[in-house]
């Protein structure tokens, strides 16, 4: 009986060690500085670097690590996430210059100017792959869903 056991074992150590992991990648990830966005002083993110595995491509790496939010090193340094609501995406989709981002959670301004959807547009940007940058609310709706241009939904308008 311990044979057997020992041989699956075995396998099974093998196979778990040839699971490819994701190579690490370091990425720019853009968050707001507070301290500036509270006395009005723009540009109000600020890039910090991080090396994380790289999940299907940069730009969804990025993304991924703008929604998990600033560590405690970097919110000491006076940075933090506006979420808007949101608490995520649920995907990003890129074709012909157009990022669309799907939003999860009940997206909302209240009544801000400054949402998500500038830390969206900050970090998408510095990809020239997207020219245009699209987001969705929960329920799969932008102002202007079609085309060559930007838009946001509604609920992030103020």
């Amino acid at each position: 009986m311990k044979t057997p056991t020992l041989i699956l074992a075995g396998f099974l150590l093998v196979f778990s060690a040839c699971t490819p992991t994701p190579a690490p990648v370091t990425v720019t990830v853009y968050f707001t500085n507070i301290n500036r966005y509270a006395v009005g002083t723009e540009p109000y993110e600020d890039p910090v670097t991080r090396t994380v595995p790289l999940d299907d491509s940069l730009p969804q790496t990025v993304l991924a690590q703008l929604f998990l939010g600033p560590t405690p090193a970097e919110k000491a340094q006076g940075l933090d996430v506006v979420l808007s609501g949101s608490t995520g995406f649920s995907k990003l989709l890129i074709e012909d210059g157009v990022a669309r981002v799907y939003l999860t959670g009940k997206c909302s301004s209240g009544g801000a100017t400054y949402t998500i959807s500038n830390l969206i547009f900050a970090n998408l940007a510095q990809f020239p792959e997207i020219q245009w940058i699209k987001i969705y609310d929960e329920n799969g709706e932008t102002e202007t869903p079609s085309g060559q241009s930007s838009s946001i939904p509604f609920c992030l308008e103020p």
